[in-house]
């Protein structure tokens, strides 16, 4: 079946887990990797992050290279491909590379030589595309590789999002006050801010009738603003009228949105799942258990809900309380069934960028 694009494998390495699995169980027993930086930390003096504390890397790879790597590993294993054949081509989705370079003795590499030296730690021959379009760059990629190969030109494609935080990107959110000093808390009414996450998670994709299919997906940009969402939720909502084009809202099981914990973003997501008629649909976010990790998140997010819908659960929101947000939408606040077989992600980003991916188990028409 040339027509049906699905997950075939699945690698990640997150501070809650060095697999997709481990990462997984971790954050299906409430756990969290969001700890307090220390006072002297060059992330700034009262933020809450989820970093890695083994920072080791293979011999003459940055650390941001060795966690690609890593967890692109897992996801061929698991799947079986040939990551050297010419008809496999590598996507790596990341917002600021290997920038945690900067100002350390380290050498200093482009987004493109780093995603250069990945594919070749694999024996790949083709020019690896690079995908970094703010907040959904990890959404974009899952869809640029669907794309890629529904045109024919590859049977399989291997999808890597990662981001390692930096004093560069700490210092950017904090200058626009949107890092909050506590444990972050989506859609709650208490909730100040987000907090930043490292991970590097791969998925490989390819033809088959079963698993998990990329159904559909669109990106939408209403170019509100640079770094605020627009009020009306405008390209959210139309990137999920797209989707939900093919599908009655009944038959989605869950919608894991962007929900960051910052005022803006989630107000935008709640009036855009509001008028998409997605109301009555359970909501979550997973950004209480790893934090916003930026490149990696769509991919990451993907995984996790995937893994969601095949345990039969959709994860409680972390952190949420009580609803902070005008419209009445459904936030997972504990752990309920998922019923259905297919779920949304829901992403958007600085410049005005949104996206939004159909997820379908195999046997849904």
């Amino acid at each position: 079946m040339k027509d049906r694009v699905a997950c075939l494998g699945f690698g990640a390495l997150t501070p809650l887990g060095q697999t997709a699995s481990l990462t997984y169980e971790a954050v299906r027993e409430g756990k969290s990797a969001l700890r307090p930086v220390a006072p002297d930390s060059p992330l700034g003096p009262n933020g809450v992050f989820s970093l890695f504390e083994d920072r080791s890397v293979l011999d003459g790879y940055s650390f941001f290279d060795t966690i690609s790597i890593k967890a692109a590993s897992q996801a061929v294993e698991s799947s079986g491909i040939d990551p050297a054949s010419p008809r496999v081509l590598f996507i790596l989705s990341t917002i600021k590379g290997n920038i945690e370079s900067l100002g350390s003795d380290e050498k200093k590499y482009s987004i493109a030589e780093s995603a250069r030296r990945i594919a070749s730690y694999f024996h790949n021959p083709n020019p690896p595309l690079v995908v970094s379009n703010a907040c959904i760059s990890g959404l974009d990629a899952i869809l640029q590789g669907r794309r890629t190969l529904l045109s024919g030109k590859f049977d399989n494609v291997v999808v890597i999002g990662v981001e390692v935080q930096s004093r560069f990107i700490a210092s950017g959110f904090n200058a626009l006050k949107t890092v909050s000093s506590s444990p972050c808390r989506p859609f709650d009414e208490s909730r100040d801010g987000l907090n930043l996450g490292e991970a590097a998670a791969a998925i490989v994709l390819g033809f088959s009738e079963d698993g998990w299919e990329v159904a559909d997906g669109a990106v939408r940009n209403d170019a509100y603003h640079i770094s605020s969402p627009s009020r009306t939720g405008e390209g959210s909502y139309k990137a999920l009228r797209y989707v939900l084009e093919s599908i009655g809202t009944g038959e989605i099981s869950f919608v894991n949105v962007h929900g960051t914990s910052t005022l803006f973003n989630d107000e935008m997501e709640a009036v855009a799942l509001h008028r998409a008629g997605l109301g009555d649909v359970p909501v979550n976010s997973l950004k209480g258990y790893f934090g916003h990790t930026m490149g990696a998140a769509g991919v990451l997010e993907s995984i996790i809900s995937i893994f969601e819908c095949e345990d039969g659960t959709v994860l409680p929101t972390k952190g949420f309380s009580a609803l902070g947000v005008s419209r009445p939408i459904r936030v997972s606040a504990s752990a309920q069934p998922c019923e259905g077989r297919a779920f949304i992600k829901l992403l958007s980003g600085f410049g005005g960028v949104n996206g939004a991916l159909l997820f379908k188990k195999g046997g849904l028409s």
